[in-house]
């Protein structure tokens, strides 16, 4: 093909609706994250989204530079589509269409591209357009890529949710889209709202499960709602044959929510014969099992032999799932620092600093960077018993610039090291360098707030009582409130969020001093 014919084919493939018109890619995202999720729905979602599945599987595969085997997922794709034999099929072609014109482009066969092009063309005109047309169909289809991509695409996919229905507001799959995009968006969405589309959806969609358990979800959140309408929406669902992975996932986590740990592992196991090296799956059963460690520890309950072995059982189940998240997917997000926190819950301090020197190798962003300082200095303060260490990696994770939530622990922990050094040597100079830096804090939250604060805004209290509340076992994980020890989650007072969203501690002069004192 000429350059002249070339040139012609990059003036008219941007304006082709279809993945790579839809700007979903930046360097940021996981791609082997998004297609270990997309290539289990693509073999076990339900017929109805075969085609959206398949033209979206095809695109990730264009990114990995595997066009071969995109252009497979293409050609299902577009057997779908003419199974379906109506407007919608036809009109929905176009997106495949213009995925087949852009990866031969790729490929570097352009009259095969050309090709593609020309059936995009030909459709339009019928529409009195040239190369793209206006369509609710289509806006769907978009929506649905942007809702898998991932949360930052969120917003976008309700827009084009919402346009389609303005279109076709009782269409069952617009709804269901919106329905899904509103309960992913969580508290940026308002609760009545999602409730609200999650009833339409279901009334439209009446033997979708996945929608009925997002409803008993959402009603899990909201205290005024009782909780049976919510156990019956995730029964009824669950007596469905066959039952979806993401029905079981979802039911799993309305269960896990409920505290009822073991239907929760049950479920996840269940969807595990169909996706057996599913590394989410593998990491919700591994975190359930964590939460059962906890409320065995909190309890105190193993006072015999048998319940001991249980709890060790228990401890052994948690490791091996969170073993195979790793080597399913070590560039998880904690997933080495998660099995490593277990790995030192158990009592296995090196294969603990493995995991921790492992997840420390890797190019976190900020707010992982400081969840990882506060976790291995949970590490080290708890079971290594080595302050000096801790301090520092609580400082470290201190000058990041990350979450608000993550700061509080930090300081949290800094206070217990100075509260216990000095309730066992009153002049200790460590002791007091973290007491002088905390305070500094301290007042400076109550000259913003004007008054005394509480928790973390409060001068320091009897140093041997604030320590011995900590239970290390517990406090390992530092992912959020429900998952931490008692104390170091839930909102912060006015005073101490003043003190904690500075930009960055001044901490470097105080990591040098507590050098020199502990040399």
């Amino acid at each position: 093909m000429s350059e002249i014919a070339k040139h012609s084919l990059e003036n008219i493939l941007p304006q082709l609706k279809c993945h790579f018109t839809w700007n979903l890619y930046d360097e940021e995202s996981s791609l082997q994250d998004l297609e270990d999720r997309v290539r289990d729905q693509v073999e076990f979602l339900n017929t109805e989204f075969k085609t959206i599945m398949y033209n979206l599987f095809a695109y990730v595969k264009h990114l990995r530079g595997q066009h071969e085997v995109a252009l497979v997922y293409l050609r299902r794709a577009e057997e779908f589509n003419l199974q379906q034999q109506d407007h919608q099929g036809t009109i929905r072609s176009m997106v495949t269409w213009g995925n087949y014109a852009w990866i031969y482009y790729h490929m570097g066969r352009f009259s095969e591209a050309q090709v593609y092009i020309n059936k995009v063309e030909k459709l339009c005109k019928t529409f009195a357009s040239s190369y793209r047309i206006e369509c609710p169909e289509i806006d769907c289809e978009e929506g649905w890529a942007l809702l898998k991509w991932g949360g930052k695409y969120y917003e976008r996919a309700k827009e084009c949710f919402e346009k389609a229905l303005v279109e076709k507001p009782t269409n069952p799959e617009f709804s269901l889209g919106l329905a899904i995009t509103l309960y992913r968006l969580g508290d940026e969405a308002p609760t009545e709202n999602t409730i609200r589309l999650l009833r339409q959806a279901i009334q439209l969609n009446p033997n979708n499960q996945y929608v009925n358990v997002l409803l008993a979800l959402t009603l899990q959140k909201v205290k005024n709602k009782a909780e049976v309408e919510g156990d019956q929406l995730v029964e009824e669902a669950l007596k469905k044959t066959p039952c979806p992975t993401d029905v079981l996932c979802s039911a799993a986590k309305y269960y896990r929510n409920k505290g009822s740990l073991d239907t929760a592992i049950e479920l996840l196991k269940k969807a595990l014969e169909s996706v057996p090296n599913n590394v989410y799956q593998h990491l919700q059963i591994g975190c359930c099992y964590r939460a059962k460690i906890r409320q065995i520890q909190r309890s105190r309950k193993c006072t015999t032999n048998e319940e001991e072995e249980k709890l060790r059982e228990i401890m052994k189940n948690a490791v091996d799932h969170f073993k195979k998240v790793v080597e399913l997917n070590i560039n998880l997000p904690r997933a080495c620092s998660d099995l490593a926190c277990l790995y030192a819950i158990t009592g296995q301090y090196d294969e603990a600093e493995y995991y921790f020197q492992k997840e420390f190798s890797k190019d976190l962003p900020p707010a992982e960077k400081q969840v990882l300082h506060l976790r291995y200095g949970n590490f080290q303060q708890y079971q290594r018993l080595s302050d000096d260490v801790a301090i520092h990696h609580y400082l470290a994770g201190l000058n990041i610039h990350g979450s608000l939530a993550e700061k509080g622990k930090l300081i949290i922990n800094l206070r217990r090291i100075a509260n216990k050094r000095l309730s066992e040597n009153a002049s200790d100079a460590v002791g007091w360098q973290l007491s002088r830096f905390i305070q500094e804090l301290n007042t400076k939250g109550q000259s913003t707030a004007g008054g005394p604060g509480r928790g973390l805004g409060c001068p320091l209290g009897n140093p041997a009582s604030d320590a011995g509340r900590f239970d290390p076992s517990v406090s390992l994980d530092g992912r959020g409130r429900n998952e931490t020890s008692e104390g170091t989650g839930g909102a912060h007072h006015p005073a101490e969020q003043k003190a904690l969203q500075r930009p960055s501690y001044q901490v470097s002069a105080l990591q040098r001093e507590v050098k020199e004192t502990e040399a």
